[in-house]
């Protein structure tokens, strides 16, 4: 598979920064938003909230002066995790937030505590009513909170809060990722102030007026590494537009170690071609970022399947994420499977199967084995891959793959 792909913007920047327009009350205009279903939910979300929307494409407009609602309907929280994030704006612009239990992905555990102990060092007093959370605060305050681990989601959450709340907040053992960075500078675009995204440790100075303004969300390095590895799996070559090098910096150092690609880097494209190497006895353990990323590591464990050898990809972030990898035996992948890791035996080729999607990430994993295998692969339950990536199909035509997708 050869030719270039447009990096679309960042589904995990913009879902939070779609929420945190709520706390401008005005209007916003976001530019490079990625087409993708979890995006439509989080506008879905936003206009039972009250506010107005509409998008053009990639543009989307939110006006969030007519916000009137703090109950998100169940239906929607059980679409997307993500629909958290209005627990922090919310809170911060009406004072209360109701919330049944948050959807996703099945890849594990991913209980909202952090959040909570978080919220009410803020001052929110939380209760349950049968199946909801409640969340209400009269006055949030300006507090020091120490993260038990850096949560990107709840690292993000409180950042919100504590931009509507009185005085100082310190967020200790924050999460480091590029996307929290740019919800740092969404947010002071608005009027805000807050340092240190990026860091270990966020300080968000409280109740500074927010108006909306026009941001450009930032590119997807997940989308980025996953046509990345999708070319180089088929023996390809790659230009990918929109796309920055040092948040893929850990997946590039691994494929440029063994031999595997070379690599250019231009000023928001990055250009990458098969040298055919193979990787050879490498530990993969994911990390918090800067570590190897959990979301990329089914893409990864898939592309070793036919480009690695006694290779081990170790998962220490979500309990279940290697549901996927049981889809790849049945398409001939000489792995062995345990609860916390993937051993990549010996170089196997992959021949066509009929597999089942259980998660996102998971779902692009089985599309690259998919275009590696000789035959016919079928991927079913591709609406989580719709979760986060934009034409996807049409992008993968555009390099070559044949792919057609049918009503499941």
């Amino acid at each position: 598979m050869c030719g270039t792909v447009e990096i679309a913007g960042a589904k995990n920047a913009a879902l939070p920064i779609l929420a945190a327009s709520v706390l401008t009350g005005g209007e916003n205009v976001f530019a490079a938003c990625p087409e993708i279903v979890d995006v439509s939910n989080m506008m879905k979300i936003l206009q039972a909230s009250g506010c107005r929307t509409r998008q053009e494409g990639s543009r989307i407009v939110v006006n969030a002066a007519t916000v009137d609602q703090c109950c998100i309907p169940d239906e929607l929280m059980r679409e997307m995790r993500s629909s958290m994030f209005l627990v922090g704006s919310l809170l911060g612009r009406c004072g209360e937030v109701v919330i049944s239990s948050p959807g996703g992905c099945r890849i594990g555990a991913r209980p909202i505590d952090i959040h909570i102990e978080g919220l009410k060092k803020l001052g929110v007093a939380v209760s349950r009513q049968g199946e909801h959370t409640v969340f209400r605060a009269a006055r949030l305050k300006g507090d020091m909170i120490r993260l038990k681990y850096p949560s990107v989601g709840a690292t993000e959450n409180l950042m919100l809060a504590a931009t509507a709340a009185e005085g100082t907040t310190i967020l200790q053992n924050s999460a480091r990722e590029p996307e929290i960075v740019d919800l740092q500078n969404y947010l002071n675009a608005c009027g805000g102030c807050v340092r240190g995204a990026g860091t270990g440790t966020i300080r968000i100075e409280g109740k500074k007026p927010l108006s909306g303004c026009s941001y450009r969300i930032m590119p997807d390095r997940i989308e980025a590494g996953t046509f990345l590895l999708m070319a180089l799996a088929t023996g390809g070559e790659v230009l990918l537009r929109g796309a920055k090098q040092e948040p893929l910096e850990v997946l590039l150092d691994l494929l440029r170690d063994d031999g595997c690609c070379d690599i250019r880097d231009d000023d928001g494209m990055i250009w990458v071609k098969s040298r055919a190497g193979i990787l050879r006895n490498r530990q993969i353990t994911t990390a918090p970022y800067p570590g190897f990323p959990t979301d990329l590591q089914p893409q990864l464990t898939a592309f070793l399947c036919q480009h690695g050898k006694g290779c081990s990809v170790t998962e220490t972030i979500f309990e279940n994420r290697f549901g996927y990898a049981n889809q790849l035996i049945k398409m001939g992948a000489d792995i062995e499977i345990s609860p916390k890791q993937v051993i990549i035996k010996n170089n196997h080729i992959l021949y066509g199967a009929e597999v089942e999607a259980e998660d996102l990430r998971g779902g692009a994993a089985l599309v690259i084995a998919g275009l590696m295998a000789q035959g016919t692969t079928t991927v079913q339950h591709t609406k989580y891959v719709k979760r986060g990536y934009g034409n996807f199909l049409e992008k993968i035509r555009a390099l070559g793959g044949d792919i057609e997708e049918y009503a499941e």
